[in-house]
């Protein structure tokens, strides 16, 4: 295992890695809260500019890793509220193609620094 890590996307803020690659085919992606990595503050707006930022964040890392958004094969989205579930929905379309990774989404009770969404990610090599 190797972690992968980068400044274009925020530190870990605990005891975890950005993202480790799994030295087979496999990069997991921790869960990236909507955190501009050049102010260390959650971006100012909504469910819209959170999301946008989160998978901004994701796609910083993978490209750390040599990989980019069409590697993605899974994706884990946390939501504060599944209400805003339409909103990220229009915003996480621009970022993937067909065929689109398979994805879970599911509200939770609360996020960390109280993010609206927080969203992991699998990519797979080559």
């Amino acid at each position: 295992m190797n972690a992968i890590q980068t400044d274009q996307a925020p530190a870990a803020i605990g005891p975890y890695s950005q993202a480790i690659d799994s030295g087979a085919s496999l990069v997991f992606v921790s869960g990236q809260l909507p955190i501009d990595p050049t102010t260390g503050a959650f971006v100012p707006g909504g469910i819209r500019e959170q999301t946008r930022q989160s998978l901004t964040n994701a796609q910083a890392i993978l490209a750390a890793a040599g990989l980019n958004l069409s590697n993605v094969v899974k994706t884990t989205v946390f939501l504060a509220d599944m209400g805003d579930f339409a909103a990220m929905n229009e915003v996480y379309a621009q970022f993937f193609a067909a065929p689109y990774p398979a994805r879970s989404a599911v509200a939770v009770k609360t996020l960390p620094k109280g993010a609206l969404v927080e969203i992991e990610c699998i990519a797979a090599k080559g």
